[in-house]
């Protein structure tokens, strides 16, 4: 058998079994968590991908349940963080403290709860921006820095952060940076009436057992090198470039309606996320390479928080959401 052959039977080999286990922890998640199957299918692409999540719903959803069973479905060490306004960057990141040895007194360094695998960094906007921003190293370069000494996070390494969409009293909005650094902005909506029914009846009998470990961190480092082997072809790399290059005001691919209502558009960590994204889509369906369908299933969490409507738009009632579906609409799928 040639080479080449070779390794493409390899790597179909990987993910059908990539697939079996991405199916395998779906069902046990669902054990505990009914309906919300598209939210959790991105919060693991944002897994395999080595990205974060935002949760954005009204309380009683199920945000902070959906994180703590996928977490004990991935067997990964577990932290909850309640952020609060009086919550301090060293409260999560850790410190410095002086510890009495031998008769000789030195510092040591304790580490605070971002040393685990997934982090809920639950109601993030209840905190100052000066402990948001504590966040920004960890996420973005999986480390952190106290007393000029740089400390790796655990790996594989996951944020998923909740926030209301309806308290104002009491809450800061995140900065733009902080946006950036996730990579999807998941909208968790209201459940059909069947799922609330079966919610419901759940609740009025026996509560249900905790998930079983599915998934050890090995595994999921492995995924995560199997998904990386996922071809994304010059086609859809030049795809995800007009898209993105589409949200930007003055840029020669934007439409008009862009340049009339958007403040500023994506950067180029939204494409990387795309395609990052659309090849943890496409291993968790089994296939060895992205299609557009995949791009397409994840614009809008990965570009709404990206694209800002200028005041014509609010005072319009566009929203990003609105802005990000008209883009995808106008940009042509490429025939390759």
């Amino acid at each position: 058998m040639p080479a080449d052959a070779k390794k493409i039977d390899d790597l179909l080999a990987e993910l059908a079994a990539l697939r079996r286990d991405v199916n395998a922890l779906m069902d046990e998640v669902a054990k505990t968590i009914i309906g919300q199957e598209d939210v959790l299918r991105l919060m693991l692409s944002a897994c395999f991908a080595r990205g974060h999540c935002l949760l954005v719903g009204v309380p009683g959803l199920a945000k902070t349940a959906m994180v703590k069973a996928l977490s004990g479905a991935l067997d990964l060490p577990f932290k909850r963080v309640q952020f609060t306004p009086d919550l301090m960057p060293s409260d999560i990141t850790g410190t410095e403290v002086l510890f009495e040895e031998g008769g000789s007194r030195l510092f040591r360094f304790v580490p605070g709860p971002l040393f685990a695998s997934v982090i809920l960094a639950d109601e993030i906007n209840r905190t100052p921006p000066k402990t948001q921003a504590a966040l920004l190293e960890a996420m973005q370069e999986r480390q952190v820095t106290v007393s000029n000494k740089t400390h790796p996070l655990p790996d594989p390494f996951l944020v998923i952060a909740t926030q209301n969409p309806l308290e104002q009293e009491g809450t800061y909005e995140l900065p733009e940076a902080q946006l950036d650094r996730f990579m999807y902005h998941i909208e968790v909506n209201y459940p059909s009436l069947q799922e609330e029914e079966q919610v419901l009846t759940r609740a009025s009998s026996w509560p249900a057992s905790p998930p079983k470990p599915v998934l050890t961190g090995e595994r999921v480092r492995a995924m995560q090198a199997t998904i990386s082997g996922v071809h994304c072809s010059n086609y859809m790399v030049s795809y995800v470039a007009r898209l993105i290059r589409a949200t930007r005001p003055g840029d020669p691919f934007a439409p008009d309606y862009v340049n009339d209502l958007v403040e500023w558009g994506a950067g180029p960590r939204a494409g990387q996320y795309l395609i990052a994204g659309g090849k943890a889509l496409a291993a968790m369906d089994g296939r060895p390479s992205v299609a557009p369908a995949d791009i397409q299933a994840l614009a809008v969490p990965a570009l709404r928080h990206r694209v800002a409507p200028n005041f014509q738009a609010q005072a319009d009632g566009v929203t990003s959401v609105d802005l990000v579906t008209r883009v995808l609409e106008a940009t042509p799928v490429p025939k390759g």
